[in-house]
């Protein structure tokens, strides 16, 4: 290391005014964050992202430092290039262009190169889905990719929302889980079905051993078999406990007894399960009907336009709206309840009862009304009519018997020289 003498530095104390606004220049503003081209003068805060010259802090560095230096310095070059590639991808993928021509990398950016690879390999360690068309993904647009990024994120959610209650479910006990299975074929009757899930936890917990349960697990099994009545059931076990065999018995019929009541809770959940599928296919057919009767555009002797037609099926096939019964309805049942709850129409949906229950009547009414309407304004015009003649005619004679009254008449001259 160099060692050099230096002379004593004299430093001079000047009293100086500072403007602290001009070398703060107040908060950062938009201008100074945006426009980095500016013209305006950088405040202190300007260059906070700039890396510090830390150089001054040791003047003597040796070989070691330059050589840490420069491997810092390749090592950011490495980094500065990993995100300028990764500014390229993103770049090309939020592009707005849908046309199917071959992206062109920004001026100044680096081109995205071998992509493809990278997703292929993505693609073989099943981290990503691909499209199921026979298009090679060295010929995708920035379009292709937007597109295959996207529907993977959505599969991703999708997966989660149809994992995560399926993960809930396998996590509730046994009783649990046959009830939510029950509710979600669309049984209601749950009091009868925990009856029988106590019934048979219980029948489950009886022990063998005891002499107690072993006259309910005989009792039980021989009441379910229908060996007799109670009073017959209580002499057999009478005769097996005499003979000692009260244990064998309830061993023997134990096994039987839970594989019963299993069979009970079965019973229930299948026959759920059939309301379900005939529910399901009661719904097929609904649709199905409501299709035909709209698809010709008339009802009956009515034209239907496509607009009524849509609002027609959409209203009698689509539960959109919450009911009452805490279920969604259709739009039938949503103006029904709405009409005799909510905004009280007594008198329309009287009508509405009346054309259901009895249409081809309320039909014959409304058409009753209709003729006597048209009859009542086709009297009213003729009566008008008359009148606006009989008026006119009369109007004429009076006028010209008044002009004749009025018109000027001359008495004939009389000739003095006439004999008289």
């Amino acid at each position: 290391m160099n060692t050099t003498q230096t002379e004593p530095v004299k430093s001079n104390v000047e009293k100086v005014d500072v403007n602290l606004d001009e070398i703060f220049n107040g908060a950062p503003s938009g201008d100074d964050i945006i426009s980095q081209d500016s013209d305006k003068p950088k405040n202190i805060f300007s260059g906070l992202n700039e890396k510090a010259d830390m150089s001054f802090a040791d003047p003597d560095k040796d070989d070691k430092d330059d050589l840490n230096a420069k491997l810092e310095e390749k090592e950011d070059a490495k980094n500065d290039e990993v995100v300028e590639n990764a500014d390229s991808i993103l770049d090309a993928l939020d592009g707005n262009d849908e046309s199917e021509e071959e992206w062109e990398p920004k001026k100044g950016r680096k081109s995205i190169k071998d992509i493809s690879d990278v997703f292929s390999k993505l693609i073989n360690e099943n981290k990503i889905v691909p499209f199921d068309d026979d298009k090679d993904l060295s010929e995708y647009s920035a379009k292709d990719w937007e597109e295959l990024i996207q529907a993977n994120l959505e599969e991703k959610a999708n997966q989660v929302r149809r994992e995560t209650p399926k993960q809930f479910f396998q996590s509730l006990p046994e009783e649990l889980q046959i009830a939510a299975k029950y509710v979600a074929d669309g049984g209601k009757d749950l009091k009868a079905l925990f009856s029988t899930l106590s019934q048979v936890e219980e029948s489950k917990s009886l022990d063998v051993k005891s002499s107690n349960d072993q006259e309910k697990i005989i009792t039980q099994y021989l009441s379910a078999t229908g060996y007799g009545t109670q009073e017959e059931i209580q002499e057999e076990i009478e005769i097996w406990k005499d003979l000692g065999k009260l244990e064998q018995q309830a061993n023997k019929f134990k096994p039987k007894l839970d594989k019963m009541q299993e069979k009970v809770v079965a019973q229930k959940l299948q026959e759920q399960e059939l309301k379900k599928k005939q529910q399901e296919q009661a719904s097929k057919a609904y649709m199905k009907n409501v299709y035909d009767t709209l698809k010709d555009g008339t009802l009956g002797d009515l034209k239907v336009d496509r607009k009524t037609q849509a609002m027609l099926y959409n209203g009698l096939v689509q539960p959109n709206y919450p009911s009452v019964s805490g279920r969604n309805t259709n739009l039938l049942g949503h103006l029904l309840e709405k009409y005799q709850f909510i905004e009280p129409n007594y008198t329309l949906i009287s009508e509405a009862l009346w054309l259901l229950q009895d249409p081809v009547s309320y039909k014959a009414k409304i058409m009753d009304k209709g003729a006597q309407k048209s009859v009542e304004q086709t009297v009213r015009k003729l009566k008008t009519e008359q009148a606006n003649t009989g008026g006119s005619s009369l109007g004429v004679s009076k006028a010209e018997e008044q002009n004749r009254s009025l018109k000027k008449k001359l008495s004939r001259p009389t000739n003095i020289f006439k004999r008289i």
